[in-house]
Formats: structure tokens, C-alpha cells, sequence
């Protein structure tokens, strides 16, 4: 069956995404830098490997891009903490390898290899890694069937599996048996994960519930954040602070009308608006719709800060260390194609509001369950919402410690997956 998959995979598939990308390259911006970027993988590569201690194991963490490396950070660390290792991070997408090229705990950054058997033998070869770990779902055929033919242990972390996923449908069912069978670990988020696996013929010896790095991370990130400073003390004193997280402009259409109303009220209210990508079209947008209702001030501009209600965020990497000053924080996403992260908000023991389109994140559906988080549709239900907690402050404080407290419980998958990982290392 692996033969069949295999030439069917190759013949089929390899080539139709090889022209696929390149068509796409010519109208979307990513996709043409990742290309770009990826005609000097190999001799980058080679150069990186000159200039480490190659006689140390080298363990190679994969993530699809940004987000998922996010999740494989406390991992990284806490292995190279307690082990004389290299580590190679390597990214589909340019979004996550360019804004991780700073990443101090990593020795080599690099691009995935277009999925192709030659590329992908040339590059294990190079790296010549003693594990493999994906991070969640971005586990490419040739890849992984190359990583077996050598017997270089994989895991995948912090894998998750929906009940109505797409890989279930006849023929893909088939596909990823075949697939999965090649990994060593399966290390899920939760234990309906580990069921929703096993319909793919994984054993229990492959797969095992250990929890999320998520919740981790975003305690660790909460922790550098109280140390950051990003605005002076006594920046908000005396103000209650709404945090409007990576907002998109369907999400500001059904807040700014609310918020505007609550602001005009109450002299007291502060509002700091994170567009999700700030260009410059997207600041200007958001002020003019300001303009002449509501005073405000960029982010940037913060050491001039006189007061004003609301402070437009224009810069990025920073969202997390700005909800440490919130009383209550929007979740954007959620009016558009999917909730963001919502634990980074959750972690600082505050209640947290979103729209409808939350079925993406289960920790959203979870904290709307525990009443910590709140669904809203209409610019009228922001601003019932919003009015009750912010003059209701035992209520607040309540919802914001039911939301801490779900963060605080699930806390310690990193420290599951290190010993995993450290298992198979030591046999290496």
C-alpha cells in the first residue's frame, strides 16, 4: 500500500503543487517571497552547518509558521537546558521563518524543503537529524516517509483531531493509515484527540494525551510581559482598559459604535485597539473613523500621551504584553475567518468577549462554557456586555479568576513532551 501511495502521491500531487505555487507566486506576496527564499535553502543550509559543533546531536523541530512555533518555544528551551544539543527550526511559511531569524535559542533556521524525494533526501542528509518533531499538523508525505526510510525517530506535538475532519473521507482516511503509522509519537492535546486518531489505525503505544504547549507558553510570555514595561507605571491609573486584540475590520464595525457610546459616557473608559496587520492603510482607516468622536494616539507616540481615550496600536510582537494592562479583552478573528489565541488574554485572570466564529479554538468554545467568555453578535450586545462588567467589578473579577484558573490547570505539557522527546534522545 506505501508503494501505491507513494507513486500516486508523486506522479499526482507533487507536481500539481509545485505549479500551483508557482502560479500563486505570481499573485500573492507571500507565496512569491517564500518561493524567492527558498532558492538558496541548500546553500544557506550548508553554511549554517559550518559554522556549529556538528558533532552534537542535532533534534529538528518543524512548524508551519508563526503560531505553531510559538507552541514549540517551551520545548526548544527546556530541552537545550537540559541537554548539549543543536536545534534546527524550520517553517513553511516566510512569516514564520523571517520573524524568527532572531530566535536565540535555535543554532539553524531554515525553510522546509519543497516535498519533493530528491529535496527531501538532500536535506535530511545535511541535517542528518537524531528526532523529528512536527508541531501540530504540517507533516509533509515524502518527509516523513525519507525520516522512516532512515529510522530517525518522529514525533508530532501537540496534535489535534476533529471528529469531523476532512482526513476522514474514504480515500483520505486510507492515505494518512499509511501515513501515520511511520510516527513513533503521537503526542495529543486532549484525550477526545487521542480517539479521533485511533480511527486511523494509530496503537496506544503511538498515541498519548499530554495537554497543549499553548497554555505554557502564554504563562511563560505572561510572566516576561510584567517585566517589559511596554507602558510607564501609572500609564492607565485610575482607568478601567479595554484590550481589542488583533482586530479586523469586521470585528471594529460591530465594536466602534459601542465602545464610541461607552467612551462619550465615561470619561474613565480607555481603549487600546490592536489592528491585526497595521499598515499604514489599515491606522489611517481606523482614524479617520475616529476622527472628530473620539480622541487618540498611536502606540509609537506614546511618550507624548496626553490622556487620550483610545491608543492605536502600530507595531507588532507586542499584543501579549498589552493585555497585562487590561481589565476586559475582545478576542479578534472572530468575525472573520477564525478566532486568534485566546489564552494570551485569559492568562492575566480577565474576562474575554469574542464574536461567533469560534468553532477553531476549543479553548474559545471552553471558556464559553465556563462564562468567562462571552459570544457577541451586535454592536447593541458590546455594549450591554461591556457596561455590566465594567461597573459590576466583583462580577469582573469572578469571570476573569474562572478564566486564570482554566489557564493555570493545563499548565505542564512541556514538561510530558521533554521526557518523551529526552526518552528517545538518550537511545541516540
Amino acid at each position: 500500500m506505501k508503494v501505491i501511495w507513494f507513486l500516486l502521491y508523486n506522479v499526482l500531487v507533487v507536481p500539481s503543487l509545485y505549479i500551483g505555487f508557482r502560479i500563486a507566486g505570481l499573485f500573492n506576496k507571500k507565496i512569491k517571497q517564500g518561493l524567492e527564499d527558498r532558492a538558496t535553502l541548500f546553500a544557506n543550509l550548508k553554511t549554517s552547518l559550518k559554522n556549529i559543533d556538528t558533532s552534537k546531536k542535532m533534534v529538528w523541530f518543524h512548524s508551519a509558521s508563526m503560531g505553531e512555533f510559538e507552541q514549540a518555544k517551551p520545548i526548544i528551551e527546556k530541552l537545550k537546558s537540559e541537554n548539549d544539543i543543536n536545534v534546527i527550526v524550520t517553517f513553511f511559511s516566510p512569516s514564520g521563518y523571517r520573524n524568527s531569524l532572531k530566535y536565540k535559542h535555535k543554532d539553524i533556521i531554515s525553510y522546509i524543503p519543497f516535498d519533493s524525494p530528491r529535496s527531501v533526501k538532500k536535506f535530511i542528509d545535511l541535517v542528518n537529524p537524531v528526532i523529528t518533531v512536527f508541531m501540530r499538523y504540517d507533516y509533509w508525505p515524502n518527509l516523513v516517509w525519507g525520516l522512516k526510510k532512515k529510522n530517525i525517530p518522529m514525533f508530532i506535538v501537540d496534535a489535534t483531531m476533529r471528529l469531523d475532519s476532512k482526513r476522514k473521507l474514504p480515500f483520505s482516511i486510507s492515505f494518512h493509515k499509511s501515513l501515520f503509522k511511520n510516527f513513533n509519537r503521537i503526542l495529543a492535546v486532549s484525550s477526545e484527540d487521542v480517539d479521533n486518531f485511533k480511527v486511523y489505525g494509530v496503537t496506544n503505544s503511538q498515541v498519548k494525551a499530554v495537554g497543549d504547549t499553548r497554555f505554557d507558553r502564554v504563562y511563560q510570555k505572561s510572566l516576561q510581559a510584567k517585566e517589559l514595561h511596554i507602558l510607564r507605571d501609572g500609564f492607565f491609573e485610575g482607568n478601567k482598559v479595554i484590550v481589542l486584540g488583533s482586530s479586523w475590520p469586521s470585528g471594529e464595525d460591530v465594536l466602534l459604535p459601542a465602545l464610541k457610546n461607552l467612551l462619550a459616557e465615561d470619561p474613565k473608559l480607555r481603549v487600546v485597539l490592536v489592528p491585526h496587520e497595521p499598515t499604514i492603510d489599515r491606522l489611517e482607516k481606523i482614524e479617520e473613523n475616529l476622527n472628530g468622536s473620539v480622541n487618540h494616539i498611536r502606540l509609537s507616540h506614546r511618550n507624548n500621551y496626553t490622556d487620550e481615550q483610545i491608543v492605536i496600536v502600530d507595531s507588532i510582537g507586542v499584543l501579549v504584553s498589552l493585555y497585562y494592562y487590561a481589565d476586559i479583552a475582545y478576542i479578534g478573528g472572530s468575525f472573520k475567518q477564525g478566532i486568534h489565541n485566546v489564552l494570551e488574554a485569559a492568562v492575566y485572570g480577565i474576562p474575554v468577549f469574542f464574536g461567533p466564529k469560534i468553532t477553531n479554538s476549543q479553548e474559545a468554545l471552553k471558556l464559553n462554557e465556563l462564562t468567562c467568555g462571552t459570544v457577541i453578535k451586535t454592536s447593541d450586545e458590546v455594549y450591554t456586555y461591556l457596561k455590566d462588567l465594567l461597573y459590576d467589578d466583583e462580577k469582573r473579577k469572578r469571570l476573569g479568576k474562572i478564566a486564570y484558573d482554566y489557564v493555570n490547570e493545563n499548565i505542564g505539557a512541556t514538561e510530558q513532551i521533554t521526557k518523551e522527546v529526552t526518552t528517545y534522545l538518550k537511545q541516540k
